[in-house]
């Protein structure tokens, strides 16, 4: 009741201009860009990187003053894309690029990346740090690609422990379920919102039953559980975190 009235007595216009001014801005970049990340373990802290392949570190001192490190993490040849904070490790970031590499950065080492992987032939977009199972990180391209990586054998050569090409067109986002460590979820600009379920496997002895019996088989990727289509140029996506199903 009280909600109804305060809807019935609400002005009859929004107000269209406000001053909301930053409580902080990082003026180390040089040019422009779109990978940032607030640390889920260090209370401030932050993360952001710029099309000059440069990535820097903010966070706030003792005495409330915001701080940024002079030197940038270097390690990248070309546009850094999308930057994730280990769910786990405060010092241990990942970052993803235009270089087609996956890196992982020792947050008190400035020069290079602890462990680089060429995660695609094509430009690697965005990234999701797995918070249920943190050795799990995915990737996802410009091919329209997304990719799931195990930290444990993450080195030169590795190759993904799941590679999905149902998507037509750039991946724009990736994001890991907040609650279900193997659901995961895609958007690109095929104008698709996919949910998956990394558990679910291929039944052979089903389809092999249904060819036998002359039915079609399922051209469909069995971990493929839901496809969102209807909206157009899908940017982000995100899980709820209070309403996650």
């Amino acid at each position: 009741r009280e909600l109804l009235h305060a809807l019935e007595h609400a002005p009859a216009s929004v107000p269209t201009a406000h001053t909301c001014a930053p409580a902080f801005t990082i003026a180390n970049h040089k040019d422009e860009g779109f990978a940032m990340d607030w640390s889920p373990l260090v209370r401030g802290q932050f993360a952001s990187g710029d099309c000059n392949s440069q990535i820097f570190r903010a966070a706030p001192s003792e005495a409330g003053v915001w701080a940024v490190d002079e030197a940038p993490y270097k390690g990248h040849t070309a546009s850094v894309e999308d930057i994730q904070w280990s769910p786990t490790e405060a010092e241990v970031f990942a970052s993803c690029s235009v270089d087609k590499t996956v890196r992982i950065w020792d947050g008190r080492r400035k020069a290079g990346s602890a462990l680089t992987v060429e995660a695609s032939e094509t430009d690697v977009n965005v990234l999701s740090w797995n918070k249920k199972v943190p050795y799990l990180l995915a990737s996802g391209d410009d091919a329209g690609n997304f990719r799931v990586w195990d930290l444990r054998a993450f080195q030169k050569g590795a190759q993904p422990v799941a590679s999905f090409a149902w998507h037509t067109a750039p991946i724009t986002s990736v994001e890991w379920h907040p609650e279900q460590p193997s659901v995961i979820a895609a958007s690109a600009a095929d104008n698709q919102v996919t949910i998956w379920d990394m558990s679910l496997e291929r039944d052979a002895e089903a389809e092999a039953e249904m060819a036998a019996e002359g039915l079609p088989v399922p051209e469909i990727p069995p971990q493929l559980i839901f496809i969102h289509q209807g909206q157009k140029e899908i940017k982000e996506m995100r899980w709820h975190p209070q309403c996650p199903g």
